[in-house]
């Protein structure tokens, strides 16, 4: 499993998480390139390598030279689904801006859809969260551990006046996630970091037991005297031995439903999987009144449930979950890349004490090669398998 630490130890923001990302390797030429798939102009992006409390940093930035203040989370949601962004990259966005509209419906009691962003809704923020929902896809990471979060103290300057640290819609998005201050008087969690944080973190805690593959600082704007302001991310490998001991149990999530759209269903597997559930899938079943139905099944890690129980609930007709834990045994599983007649293709190989068990071709990739060839979807799955045999003999 690829994963992201995240070292909040001065706090988190939009360009500080990028920036990080960015000195760990992620491509700027690559997340610039998929940024203007938004319908947005007059921006540009730079890097710099500075210097914050000692340590070297990228210090990532965005450029504005048109400015808008005000856009709806209705607006926003419309504008990146109108982008020809991938689909995983647009649901984390998406997921990302609706746990933070909801952090502010509530602190300024109104509607979701009618909420106003200022900063937030400004460009550069609108870049920041769906490049960090660009960088997860470019990095292939597939979960996030973030440490407790430093918050800062004092007071900040909005559009809403002078508030408090932390602001109150970044404290309600960082409710049951462990936080504290040094006493920096700054806010070091923006509402952009605590929405990335809120939507994308699968667990919280000490540095899980990993093997390393980069580490990567990301600058915030201000050089404090009381430390070094900077976001580190650590990427590598989580170790099979850990998951035997950090995961040894699932949650299982099930609802009876016979009277939701199948449409319905569809949208919901999509924001279910990005939100951080394992598998979600759907049995027919017989109900009462003879009524065909389904049975929805989410599996998730046991830290996800609460989240998870909260979207079945949003967004499926059910009014009542069955929630339990069962053991869980993987196999160890990697991508390997094989070379066939009409390009490269992804290989799942799934390894029992280093034996391969099963390797399958990744979907998306044959499906691409067949369109770009006009060759048969059939012809290039079975054409992967075989150059993996062949290339894998000795496995």
């Amino acid at each position: 499993m690829k994963l992201c630490y995240l070292d909040c130890f001065s706090g988190i923001s939009g360009d500080m998480l990028l920036g990080a990302l960015v000195d760990a390797g992620l491509s700027p030429a690559a997340l610039e390139s998929e940024l203007r798939k938004l319908d947005l102009k007059g921006w540009s992006l730079s890097t710099e390598r500075v210097q914050r409390g000692g340590l070297t940093a990228t210090k990532l930035d965005f450029k504005i030279s048109e400015t808008h203040h005000h856009r709806t989370w209705k607006k926003i949601r419309e504008l990146i689904r109108a982008s020809a962004l991938a689909a995983p990259v647009q649901q984390r966005a998406e997921l990302i801006f609706d746990r933070l509209a909801e952090a502010e419906a509530g602190v300024h009691g109104v509607a979701k859809d009618e909420v106003h962003f200022h900063e937030v809704g400004a460009m550069d923020s609108i870049l920041d969260i769906v490049g960090a929902s660009v960088a997860m896809e470019k990095l292939s990471i597939e979960k996030i551990v973030v440490s407790p979060l430093n918050l800062g103290s004092g007071s900040v300057k909005t559009a809403h006046g002078t508030l408090p640290v932390p602001a109150p819609a970044t404290a309600a998005l960082l409710k049951n996630a462990p936080v504290y201050s040094t006493g920096v008087a700054a806010e070091l969690v923006t509402p952009t970091g605590a929405a990335v944080v809120a939507a994308l973190a699968a667990e919280y805690g000490p540095l899980p037991r990993m093997s390393v593959s980069a580490i990567g600082y990301g600058a915030g704007s201000r050089d404090l005297t009381e430390q070094a302001n900077v976001l580190r991310v650590f990427l590598g490998e989580r170790l099979e031995e850990s998951r035997a001991a950090d995961e040894p149990t699932v949650s299982i999530i099930e609802a009876n439903l016979d009277d939701m759209s199948p449409q319905l269903g569809g949208y919901f597997m999509e924001q279910a999987l990005a939100a951080g559930a394992l598998d979600v899938f759907y049995t027919p079943v017989q109900m009462k009144k003879n009524r065909p139905g389904v049975l929805l099944t989410v599996i998730c890690p046991s830290e996800r449930v609460d989240a998870l129980s909260e979207l079945v609930f949003q967004q499926t007709t059910t009014i009542g979950l069955r929630i339990y834990e069962a053991q869980r045994r993987v196999l160890a599983r990697e991508f390997v890349a094989v070379e066939t007649p009409h390009g490269s293709v992804r290989m799942k190989v799934a390894r029992l004490n280093g034996r391969v068990l099963n390797a399958a071709p990744e979907y998306d990739d044959c499906q691409r090669l067949a369109r770009e060839k006009s060759v048969p979807l059939k012809q290039v799955l079975a054409d992967a398998q075989f150059c993996f045999r062949q290339q894998h003999k000795d496995s």
